[in-house]
C-alpha cells in the first residue's frame, strides 16, 4: 500500500498553509436552493492562482530543505496544479519550476504559469501520455518532483483543507460533493470531512468522458490511465492516483457522472446566473444538481467550486451557443 494519512495530517496542513491561501468564500446559491435544499459554493476558484491545487502544492513545497529546493521543482498537470507549483516556487523563493503539460492545455493556463515564472514544456495529446514523458524528463534532470495527485499524502493533506474552512463557516453542511480528476482533493476532503462530522455524506463527482473512478471500483481495477471521450473538462481527463484508488472506498459515500451537455450548461448557468467564473472542472458539481439531485439529497450541501482557470475562448463559445 502507498503511503496513508489521516485527519491530523489535514490539520498540520491547514496550518501549516494557513499564511498563504485564502480562506475561500461559501457562498449561499439563490438559484439552485429550494424549500427542501440549501446549496453552498465552496469558491476556491478565488483561489490566488484560481484553483484549489495550492493547498496541496504548498503543503509539500514548504516541507521540502533546502537541497531539494535548489534542484529546482517541476510538476505534469493538466493545467492548474501546474500554475499552483510555479505560483508556490515564486512565493517561496524556489528560483526555476519546470511545468509539463499536455499539448492541449488551454493557452489561458499556459499564459498564468509563464506569468508566475514556471517554464513550460508540451509533451503527450493527452494528461496520460503527457505523465509518461514528463516523469522520464524529470528523472533525467533530477529535479525535485511536486505530485499533483498519484500517491504523496502531504499533497492529499493539503487538498484536504478546505473540508475544515467549509465546516467552520456552515457546521450544518451535510453533504459535500467534489470533483473527481486524479482523486486527490475527493480523498482529502472526505478524510477530514468524517474525521470532523461523521454523519457527513461526500460524493464524488466525474464527467461521463472519463469516468475513472468509478470504472476502477466496478472492475476491481486500478486505473493508472484511462481513456476518454471528447472532453471540455481537461482537468479531470487521464487516470486517478494510487492512494485516491486504495483509500477513497472508505471514505466517500457515492460516486456519480454527469453529461457533457449538462457541464456545458452548468458552467453558463455559473457565469450568468451566479454571476461566478468557474471552469467545467469545477461546473461538474453544478451539473451534478440539475442532473441527479434526488440521488444526492441532503439539506446543507456544499459543491466545491476547485477552480476559475477557463480557457476565454471556450467561455465565448459557450455563452454564444446559450443565446442561440
Amino acid at each position: 500500500m502507498s503511503q496513508s494519512f489521516t485527519y491530523k495530517d489535514v490539520e498540520a496542513a491547514y496550518q501549516r498553509i494557513k499564511p498563504y491561501i485564502y480562506e475561500t468564500p461559501l457562498e449561499h446559491s439563490m438559484y439552485l436552493s429550494d424549500e427542501k435544499t440549501s446549496y453552498y459554493f465552496k469558491l476556491e476558484c478565488l483561489q490566488s492562482a484560481k484553483s484549489f491545487k495550492i493547498r496541496g502544492c504548498l503543503n509539500k513545497m514548504l516541507s521540502l530543505n533546502a537541497e531539494e529546493k535548489a534542484r529546482g521543482v517541476s510538476t505534469v498537470s493538466s493545467g492548474n496544479h501546474g500554475i499552483c507549483v510555479a505560483y508556490g516556487a515564486k512565493l517561496l523563493g524556489i528560483e526555476k519550476a519546470v511545468i509539463i503539460v499536455p499539448k492541449t492545455t488551454p493557452q489561458s493556463k499556459i499564459d498564468k504559469i509563464k506569468y508566475f515564472g514556471g517554464r513550460v514544456l508540451l509533451m503527450g495529446e493527452n494528461y496520460d501520455g503527457a505523465h509518461i514523458e514528463g516523469m522520464k524528463y524529470i528523472r533525467t534532470h533530477d529535479m525535485t518532483f511536486i505530485d499533483s495527485y498519484y500517491e504523496d499524502a502531504m499533497v492529499y493533506a493539503g487538498q484536504g483543507t478546505m473540508a475544515i474552512e467549509i465546516l467552520k463557516q456552515n457546521p450544518e453542511i451535510d453533504t459535500i460533493l467534489t470533483p473527481i480528476g486524479g482523486g486527490g482533493m475527493l480523498t482529502g476532503v472526505a478524510v477530514a470531512a468524517k474525521a470532523l462530522k461523521p454523519s457527513i455524506r461526500v460524493i464524488g463527482v466525474h464527467t461521463a468522458a472519463c469516468p475513472a473512478l468509478i470504472k476502477s471500483y466496478q472492475e476491481n481495477v486500478f486505473y493508472e490511465e484511462c481513456e476518454s471521450e471528447p472532453s471540455i473538462c481537461d482537468a479531470l481527463i487521464g487516470g486517478i492516483g494510487r492512494l485516491c484508488y486504495e483509500m477513497a472506498k472508505d471514505y466517500v459515500d457515492d460516486l456519480i457522472q454527469v453529461q457533457e451537455a449538462t457541464i456545458e450548461k452548468a458552467v453558463v448557468h455559473m457565469l450568468t446566473k451566479e454571476k461566478f467564473v468557474v471552469e467545467p472542472a469545477a461546473a461538474v458539481c453544478t451539473a451534478a444538481i440539475m442532473e441527479q439531485r434526488e440521488r444526492i439529497g441532503g439539506k446543507q450541501v456544499a459543491l466545491v467550486m476547485s477552480g476559475g482557470n477557463i480557457d476565454a475562448m471556450l467561455m465565448k463559445r459557450l455563452l454564444n451557443e446559450s443565446e442561440q
